[in-house]
């Protein structure tokens, strides 16, 4: 692998390492979820997401994301996942159910694994961790919000 080139924060380049801060919104569009707070991690390998009611069911895994946004929680079926060994917070293992998901960061939508996790007494309801962060993003932690505002501009210039 060939070595990254750093873009500048306002510039993204295909192939090329984008300046994320240290907190973000994000999308899921496979989950019907836009400007999702999101914490970025380095500390974590794995990213999660906050559900709760998490239950296997004859190979399916149902879970449950909280309201967001004014809509009302909403269910999740997945006929694909596994079940992991995750380092949480606290330095514990512990076993967690792992899915694929597509998410939007900057405008460009790529797979990505997620635990589901209770993160009720967390800030943020999405982690980002290493494994997703790796050979996209240079995380800059004196910088937030950096998506959400390229995301906003971009929808400004489409209203004028």
């Amino acid at each position: 692998m060939k070595p990254a080139r750093i873009v500048n924060r306002n510039i993204s380049i295909k192939g090329e390492i984008r300046v994320i801060g240290r907190t973000d919104s994000v999308d899921f569009p496979d989950l019907g979820l836009a400007d999702v707070r999101a914490k970025i991690d380095t500390g974590a390998y794995t990213s999660s997401i906050h559900c709760y009611n998490i239950k296997l069911t004859k190979e399916k895994l149902v879970f449950y994301l909280p309201a967001h946004k004014g809509e009302k929680r909403k269910r999740f079926v997945a006929k694909t996942f596994e079940l992991k060994s995750i380092k949480n917070s606290f330095g514990q293992t512990e076993m967690r159910y792992v899915i694929k998901t597509r998410i939007v960061i900057f405008g460009k939508a790529f797979q990505a694994e997620f635990s589901l996790a209770d993160r009720e007494k967390m800030r943020y309801p999405v982690l980002l961790g290493r494994k997703l962060l790796r050979n996209r993003f240079l995380v800059d932690v004196s910088l937030e919000d950096l998506s959400l505002s390229q995301k906003r501009t971009a929808a400004e210039s489409v209203l004028h």
